[in-house]
C-alpha cells in the first residue's frame, strides 16, 4: 500500500528496493485512486532502478471486478477492504495473486541499507518481522478475538509479511465475522490483529531479527527524546552495515532522509534463521496492558510517551 502523500519517507525507501534487492522482483504499488496512481507513476519515472525490476501500479477500483468474483461468498472480506485503507495489504495480494504464488508484502516505511536478498519463501505459513513489544490494538479487538478462541501471535511486526496466496478464505472471512465484521473500527491498528491470527492459524515464524529489525521506542529513546537528542543521532546508533532491512515505525519514518548514509554496504545475503511464533495468552495480554495502564497514570510528566 502506497499513497503519494507517504512519498516524503517513502521515496526513500523504495528506492533503496530497487537499488538493494539482489533478487529480481515484480513489484506492484497498490493506491487508493487513479490520481494517485498518476502521481506515484511519476515518482517511479524518477526512481533508479538498474535492475530492472519490472513495477506496476494498481488503483483501488481496478480490482472491483476480482472482488466481485474471488470475494462473491465472503461478505466480511468483502467489507474489510472497503475499510481502513491499511487493511488492504491483507485482501489486495490476494486478489493479485494466483493461488499459491509467494507474496512478500510491504510497508512503505522500510529502508534496505545493504545488497540483500529475501529470505528462502516457505512451501506454507507466514513469515512476520518480530518486535518486543505488544502492539496490538484496539484492546477491544483483542479480547473478542481470545473470546472467540482466536490464538493470536506476541511480536508481531507487519513490516514485512512473506506469504503464499492460499489462505483459508472461509476461515478468513469467519475470523474476520468474529472480530465485528463491518463494525470493526477504522483504525489501522486492526491489521496487526488480523495477521497475528493467521500467524497461528497458518503457522510460520519470525523473520531473523538480526537482519529484519524494527524501530522500538524504548524508554531510554523515549528519554533521550525528552533530553533534547536528535532522531537521527538515535537512528545513528542502529547496526545498519548488518541489516537487510529496517522498519522505521513512529517518529523514525520522518528522520531518515536526514541520516547519513554508511559508505560501507555489505551484502547481506545469508539465510536468517527463522523464530517460530509465540502465542499471546490473556493472561500475559491482562498483564500487559495492566503494566501500560500503570506506566500513563505515574508518567504526569509523559516522559515516557
Amino acid at each position: 500500500m502506497l499513497s503519494p502523500r507517504s512519498l516524503s519517507y517513502a521515496r526513500l525507501g523504495l528506492q533503496s528496493l530497487l537499488l538493494h534487492c539482489l533478487d529480481l522482483l515484480e513489484v506492484t504499488l497498490i493506491t487508493d485512486t487513479f490520481e494517485d496512481q498518476d502521481l506515484l507513476a511519476h515518482t517511479v519515472n524518477e526512481l533508479s532502478n538498474p535492475r530492472a525490476h519490472r513495477i506496476r501500479i494498481v488503483a483501488k477500483d481496478e480490482l472491483a471486478d476480482l472482488e466481485s468474483t474471488t470475494f462473491a461468498r465472503y461478505a466480511n472480506l468483502r467489507s474489510f477492504r472497503q475499510g481502513h485503507p491499511c487493511w488492504r495489504k491483507i485482501t489486495d495480494p490476494l486478489l493479485l495473486s494466483q493461488p499459491g504464488e509467494e507474496m512478500i508484502i510491504l510497508d512503505p516505511d522500510l529502508f534496505f541499507p545493504n545488497p540483500f536478498r529475501f529470505e528462502p519463501g516457505r512451501a506454507q505459513g507466514l513469515s512476520l518481522m518480530w518486535q518486543q513489544p505488544n502492539c496490538l490494538l484496539p484492546p477491544e479487538v483483542v479480547q473478542l478475538a481470545m473470546r472467540s478462541g482466536i490464538r493470536l501471535a506476541r511480536h508481531v511486526d507487519i513490516g514485512v509479511a512473506h506469504w503464499r496466496a492460499s489462505a483459508e478464505l472461509d476461515w478468513v472471512d469467519w475470523m474476520l465475522g468474529k472480530l465485528g465484521g463491518q463494525g470493526l473500527p477504522q483504525v489501522m491498528h486492526v491489521e496487526a490483529i488480523v495477521w497475528a491470527a493467521i500467524a497461528m492459524r497458518e503457522g510460520g515464524g519470525y523473520l531473523d531479527p538480526r537482519y529484519w529489525k524494527c524501530w522500538q521506542r524504548t524508554s531510554t529513546k523515549r528519554i533521550m527524546l525528552k533530553l533534547g537528542f536528535s532522531g537521527k543521532r538515535l537512528l545513528a546508533a542502529e547496526p545498519w552495515t548488518s541489516l537487510k532491512c529496517f522498519h522505521a515505525g513512529g517518529e523514525a519514518k520522518w528522520w531518515l532522509p536526514a541520516m547519513e548514509r554508511n559508505s560501507s554496504m555489505p551484502e547481506q545475503t545469508e539465510v536468517g534463521m527463522t523464530r517460530p511464533f509465540i502465542e499471546l495468552t490473556a493472561e500475559r495480554y491482562a498483564r500487559e496492558e495492566a503494566i501500560k495502564r500503570f506506566v500513563r497514570r505515574v508518567d504526569r510528566f509523559q516522559i515516557l510517551r
